[in-house]
């Protein structure tokens, strides 16, 4: 049984790098703590490492929070420049190619 995203789905980017030690829990209290969101919803939050090569999806699947990883070998992800500061959020459109 697939419990992936399905539908019209709410993604938040977020807009600093985070540690990327930090798995499930790490990374669902700081949903709640820093972007003051649910990550219980179905709401996909995406993180990116320092090296902009790695990524993490977080998202709750119905029976428990879910996490995807991906890992570039010869590039790294494209990534609008942002302030530095506190982690934030950004609304994406589902389907966007590029990250704004």
């Amino acid at each position: 049984m697939e419990h992936s995203p399905r539908g019209r789905v709410r993604i938040f980017v977020a807009t600093t790098p985070v540690d990327f030690r930090k798995g499930h829990d790490g990374l669902a209290a700081m949903v709640q703590t820093v972007l003051r969101k649910d990550p219980f919803t179905g709401t996909v939050f995406l993180f990116r490492a320092k090296r902009m090569d790695r990524l993490k999806l977080l998202y709750w699947d119905g029976t428990g929070l879910a996490m995807a990883y991906k890992r570039l070998e010869d590039t790294t992800f494209t990534w609008s420049h942002c302030p530095a500061g506190d982690l934030q959020s950004k609304s994406a459109e589902r389907g966007r190619s590029k990250m704004e």
